[in-house]
């Protein structure tokens, strides 16, 4: 399989230079793995916990574990074995050299409730994603369409290896719900947990309303909550908050639910061929997740922990705009349609909001599936494949 160079290397690097420990996180096969022994192959002796002798010698002995490595070392897969790190938070304290231990691990509510315990202050920590589109171009596999890149997601074996996405998800479905989550939570109702699953898949794109979902699933609010942290945790979901400009409003007010990933979301819809998007009812809102999960491996990769929102004026759903990225710059509006027509009437929210405000706004666009590149009273229009090269 051919080495993809990641987008994040330059930063992870200097992460390394900086901290004595980095803990690099993400979910299942994005890559963490091939990543580390590549990039840091020179320097480092690696390991995984993956393999049941060598976590229990890190269990069972974790001052001997240690002590049988010269020098740096990566810690693969590190959420196994919690016992080592009140070892090694003593150990950086004594030498406090920068990246003598790189951590990495997909089980990401474990790692963090380990590392708040032992190490914070002491580790830089990154989050690495499947392809973005400027990685999956390096491969020369980019999809000609939207729907074959909705469809077939961007986890880096499935493209580098050529697997079909109907072939890939189902595994990677089963291994996650029956080992990674199963395993680490004590999940024990499985079928309601997979029902669990293609309803929140269902509600991609869209406000998450916990009492509607309590009762499709037929599970209480609190499984409700706790199920959703934990796909969160294990970057299966993510939840983007309201805009509003009183901070507090943001996280006490309906968030919408996106995947990380459109090929797991569409698996989980049952899809099995790319065409079959084409008249779906969902397309919108796969399209909308694709998008916003760009965006968020562009910032994740650049090792930023972006500020994300969508904004609804009250609950009227016509005056609605997609995406808003804040920075000390100002606000950037995006409005997401899979349509391949530029039509002007996409420009209206955005060029409507905050004119009653002092928001300051940095930029405004339509990101859509056609080709066209027109701007429209200072409204960019802009392909999708486009955020490849931003």
């Amino acid at each position: 399989m051919k080495f993809v160079e990641r987008a994040i290397n330059s930063k992870l690097k200097s992460i390394a230079g900086k901290f004595p420990v980095v803990f690099l996180t993400g979910p299942r096969q994005s890559g963490k793995s091939t990543l580390l022994k590549q990039l840091f192959h020179d320097d480092y002796e690696y390991v995984s916990l993956e393999e049941m002798d060598i976590r229990n010698f890190a269990i069972n002995d974790p001052r001997g574990f240690l002590n049988a490595f010269k020098g740096k070392v990566i810690i693969d897969e590190a959420q196994r074995a919690p016992e080592l790190f009140s070892y090694i938070q003593t150990r950086i304290d004594k030498i406090n050299k920068p990246g003598m231990y790189i951590l990495s691990g997909s089980q990401n509510f474990l790692m963090m409730r380990s590392i708040s315990q032992s190490l914070a202050g002491r580790v830089g920590i990154l989050s690495l994603l499947p392809f973005s589109l400027s990685e999956q171009a390096k491969t020369g596999k980019l999809p000609k369409t939207s729907n074959e890149w909705m469809f077939s997601g961007s986890y880096p074996r499935l493209i580098s290896a050529k697997i079909r996405p109907e072939d890939f998800f189902p595994g990677y479905i089963a291994t996650y719900v029956e080992r990674d989550i199963r395993a680490e939570t004590k999940i024990h109702e499985l079928d309601k947990f997979r029902r669990f699953l293609s309803i929140v898949a269902a509600g991609s794109g869209s406000p998450v309303n916990l009492t509607k979902l309590g009762v499709d699933a037929s599970i209480d609010a609190r499984t409700v909550n706790s199920w959703l942290s934990i796909l969160e945790e294990s970057y299966v979901i993510f939840r983007m908050p309201p805009f509003f400009s009183n901070m507090a409003k943001r996280y006490t007010k309906t968030p919408k639910l996106y995947f990380y990933d459109t090929g797991l979301l569409c698996a989980l819809l049952g899809f099995t061929n790319a065409k079959e998007l084409n008249m779906h009812e969902m397309r919108g809102h796969i399209f909308e997740t694709a998008i916003i999960s760009e965006i968020l491996k562009r910032n994740f990769n650049a090792g930023r922990r972006p500020r994300l929102y969508y904004w609804r004026d009250g609950d009227n759903k016509e005056k609605e705009i997609d995406l808003i990225e804040e920075s000390p710059q100002g606000l950037e509006l995006t409005e997401i349609k899979c349509s391949q027509t530029a039509n002007r009437e996409y420009a209206k929210n955005l060029l409507n909001f905050g004119l009653a405000s002092n928001v300051k706004i940095k930029s405004r666009r339509v990101i859509y599936d056609g080709s066209d590149k027109p701007t429209f009273s200072g409204v960019r229009y802009m392909n999708w494949r486009s955020l490849g090269d931003l």
